[in-house]
């Protein structure tokens, strides 16, 4: 057996230049533990020292235990990857955990656990651009009690190898409002430097700070060149290196070079034969390194430049005997990931057949929906002469995975090419499961029209068979599409049918789906959210992940439509359940409701911030596009911000003539406040209104005709009340503006409750209104308001906020913005009182409109806000995001 290299590689000599600041943080850091986490977020690009640094770091703490993972630079990365790398060294519940396909917020908390009973910890994870969905997950679930354990995470990642729509991009945003949530960025080296380290070799520095601007990897990699030299490349500069060794260590170069993220020692041997033994040159050349469970080049550019060296017909073999090496690992299971990955690379179609399916199925469990559309493309990418049924199997997964991620064209796609396969082979059931998948993926990408005509085809196609599972979704089907469209009757009527075949087949997702729609009747009806929360319940104890997220989606519906405020703390659960289970399109449906709101409660700027999280992420889903546009473009309107009519404009544009309600009412409530706010008159908000209405009045929705009227008579449009008016609504249409407004503030609604009020008819009423207006930053409204109160001969009119509380993002008073920056420099109210010479009473007073007009609902919430936001600047180590 090939024992480990006698030399582990350290830092080159110099190499760490430039980089005491970066220490002195993570020292910093580091020394608050014990009292409370932090989470540190380490950028930078390719080869620019942050492993050498967090190597350095590491290697000089004693009084900490480090844990160490990696994510995997393969084609598909194994999900999951660091964290199975980090339950090797901590073994334990951990081990045993990920042993059994644990979920991503399981990791999580069993992180938490062993972190918490076991003492200070570094936790570091590397290059996160290449981390799977489910890692991500653990990591923003991890992210949320750091301060609470005694934890230092480092997290390194590339910032030059995002795309805009890198799925990392996404948790930085979400993390950056964490209070313990800090950022450290590397550096290149400066010229300096550069010339520093070339002084003994002959090279010219500056020239050599050209070529490479002072990247530390390929400074330390031309240095290790032939002397005097700058090589037209950094591939040129690696493979000098490697040509300086025997053949018998390159050997071993190009075993590890085909096999990322490291090679372990027995599979080295496997690979290089009697060559491995060899092994110690190429770590004392420092192409290598011993790393945690094996052995790796110290760099994955050098990895990467070796591979890409290595001929076609070796690499193959190489592949071939790795694939036949790791799927009898000599300890362990077999990790599906990389043997997928070695079976592409030798072009063993049989064998890519064999594990990239199990890989994708394995990924999707673990809520790596990216990662297994991955590999099901992968596999179809090799299935040309597969069985048919395998093929249908495989677009079927390709599609659900794709519907997972936001990509619902492709989804469509996908499911359409099984849909074709499965009519070939005369599979009538295949069929009908086929169509009803279509038909919802239709719905979701805006297609409503065409998802009925698939569902209804579903139907025809299953009604001629014995009832079965495919019968009694398409049931559900029916249900969810009339549902959709508040056809209370029909979803009844089709969830009725539903739910009966489904008890009697004992087909729990059947039953938790025709649940689900029948409680969003309920809930639309005003009738409570007993079934919807039974559903959730079913769903959760069922592990029926994706049925959990859509109870959610249709409990923020619900809540919003029916204004149920008191309800409203449900969507942050599930807000955690979608994040829990790696249901990111989800997710972002219940933020979008939470935003909605946020907007109504008169968090504005929490609502405004959810909404550009939202539009930072959805692509493909058009609705959730509308709902986040909406909230977007009515914050601005109500502030009086420019570039409010954009959002509105491009919701507008997703709106086709078949869309239901629930699409259309957002976009038409929305344009009509803003033209009423704008000044066009009453004839642009009836014209903004007036399909829409239609529609409210033929489905019967009550809360959308009445606030479509509200906004006419508001805009001066006098015409009959319907009886099927709601809420505070039918009291302001019907004369009563002041127990509307009453109602208004019970719902905890003051911009509504501050317009109704400015209906009424008493110049001292209608000031009160204006104060709450003027308070919450409605510029415009406040506008129209002292108009109406000098056409009515007032005069002594109160003038509103300050130019200086106009210009920060949550218009704060000056007096607010002098406490916030207090709170978010850790101090008491006491102690803020003491300071500004006030009382404390006082200063409650301020501390409670700043939480409010930020939308925050704790001071930490609000300090991360602040600064954020730019309304507060940093100053000293202690302020968030630093």
């Amino acid at each position: 057996m090939l024992k480990s290299p006698g030399q582990d590689w350290r830092v080159i000599p110099g190499s760490l230049l430039e980089r005491s600041r970066h220490l002195q943080v993570l020292d910093t850091l580091a020394g608050t533990v014990r009292e409370h986490g932090h989470l540190l977020l380490i950028s930078g690009e390719g080869g620019v020292g942050k492993t050498a640094l967090l190597r350095e770091f590491c290697d000089g703490r004693r009084s900490e235990r480090v844990l160490w993972g990696g994510c995997d630079a393969l084609f598909t990365p194994r999900p999951l990857g660091p964290f199975l790398d980090i339950a090797q060294a901590a073994g334990g519940e951990l081990a045993h955990l990920l042993g059994t396909g644990a979920k991503p917020h399981e990791v999580a908390g069993c992180l938490v656990r062993t972190i918490a009973s076991q003492g200070p910890t570094i936790l570091v994870l590397e290059d996160v651009h290449w981390a799977d969905e489910a890692t991500l997950d653990v990591l923003r679930l991890l992210a949320r009690p750091v301060e609470q354990i005694p934890a230092l995470v480092l997290v390194t990642y590339r910032d030059d190898e995002l795309a805009r729509l890198h799925p990392l991009r996404l948790v930085l945003g979400e993390l950056r409002s964490g209070r313990t949530t800090r950022r450290l960025h590397v550096e290149p080296l400066s010229l300096e430097a550069v010339e520093q380290l070339a002084a003994t070799s002959g090279v010219d520095g500056r020239a050599l700070y050209l070529a490479t601007a002072g990247n530390p990897f390929f400074v330390t990699e031309v240095l290790a060149a032939e002397a005097g030299t700058i090589p037209s490349t950094i591939r040129d500069a690696v493979l000098g290196r490697a040509a300086r060794l025997g053949a018998a260590a390159r050997t071993v170069l190009d075993a590890v070079a085909v096999t990322p993220p490291h090679a372990e020692l027995w599979l080295l041997e496997a690979l290089a034969g009697d060559a491995a033994s060899h092994l110690d040159d190429c770590v004392g050349a420092g192409m290598l390194a011993l790393v945690p469970g094996g052995i790796a080049f110290r760099h994955d550019l050098a990895r990467r430049a070796v591979e890409e060296s290595v001929p076609p017909v070796r690499s193959a073999a190489l592949h071939r005997v790795a694939l036949e090496a790791l799927a009898a690992p000599p300890i362990g299971d077999p990790d599906l990931a990389r043997l997928a990955h070695h079976a592409e690379a030798a072009s063993d179609a049989a064998m890519v057949l064999r594990y990239a399916p199990a890989a994708a199925r394995h990924a999707a469990a673990l809520a790596a929906h990216r990662e297994a559309a991955a590999q099901y493309t992968r596999a179809l990418r090799f299935a040309a002469g597969a069985r048919p049924e395998l093929r249908a199997e495989l677009f079927e997964g390709l599609s659900q995975a794709h519907y997972l991620t936001d990509q619902l064209g492709e989804a469509v796609t996908a499911l359409e090419q099984a849909l074709a396969i499965r009519r070939e082979l005369g599979d009538e059931p295949g069929q009908g499961a086929a169509l009803c998948a279509l038909s919802r993926r239709l719905w979701c990408a805006g297609r409503t029209g065409e998802a009925d005509a698939a569902a209804r085809g579903a139907l025809a196609i299953l009604q001629g068979l014995p009832p079965g599972h495919e019968l009694a979704m398409a049931y559900g089907t029916l249900s969810q599409l009339a549902m959709n469209e508040e056809d209370a009757e029909g979803a009844i009527t089709w969830a009725t049918r539903a739910l009966g075949l489904g008890e009697q087949l004992g087909a729990v997702d059947v039953v938790v789906h025709a649940l689900n729609n029948l409680g969003t009747v309920d809930l639309l009806g005003g009738r409570g959210t007993a079934l919807l929360e039974r559903s959730i319940e079913l769903a959760e104890r069922s592990g029926l992940d994706e049925h959990v997220g859509r109870a959610f989606i249709h409990l923020g519906w619900g809540i919003t439509r029916t204004r149920s405020y008191d309800l409203a703390d449900r969507l942050d659960d599930g807000i955690d359940a979608c994040g829990q289970r790696g249901l990111e399109l989800w997710r972002m449906y219940v933020l979008a409701y939470r935003a909605r709101c946020d907007l109504d409660c008169g968090r504005w700027s929490r609502a405004a911030e959810a909404t550009a999280e939202v539009l930072g992420y959805a692509r493909s889903a058009p609705l959730l596009r509308i709902l986040a546009l909406c909230v977007t473009g009515l914050v601005r309107a109500r502030r009086g911000d420019p570039e409010r009519w954009e959002p509105l404009e491009e919701a507008g544009s997703l709106l086709r003539g078949d869309n239901d309600l629930q699409w259309v009412a957002p976009v038409a409530l929305a344009r009509a406040e803003a033209a009423w706010l704008d000044g066009r008159g009453a004839a642009a908000v009836v014209d903004a209104t007036q399909d829409a209405l239609h529609l409210a009045v033929k489905r019967g929705a009550s809360w959308i005709i009445s606030e479509l009227l509200w906004w006419r008579r508001i805009a001066g449009v006098e015409e009959p009340v319907p009886e099927e008016v709601a809420g505070p609504y039918a009291l302001a249409l019907r004369g009563d503006w002041a127990l509307a407004a009453s109602q208004w503030t019970e719902l905890g609604c003051p911009y509504e409750a501050a317009l109704a009020l400015s209906q009424v008819d008493d110049h001292e009423v209608i000031r009160g209104a204006l104060e709450v207006l003027q308070q919450l930053g409605a510029r415009p409204a406040a506008t129209i308001t002292v108009r109406n109160l000098r056409q009515r001969g007032v005069r002594d009119i109160p003038r509103g906020p300050r130019p200086t509380t106009q210009s920060n993002p949550a218009h704060l008073t000056s007096r607010e913005l002098g406490v916030l920056e207090l709170v978010v420099q850790g101090m008491p109210n006491a102690q803020i009182a003491a300071r500004l010479f006030l009382s404390t009473k006082t200063v409650d007073k301020h501390v409670s409109a700043a939480l409010r007009k930020l939308g925050a609902h704790s001071r930490a919430e609000a300090s991360a806000m602040a600064v954020r936001l730019g309304i507060v600047e940093l100053t000293g180590t202690g302020a968030a995001g630093h």
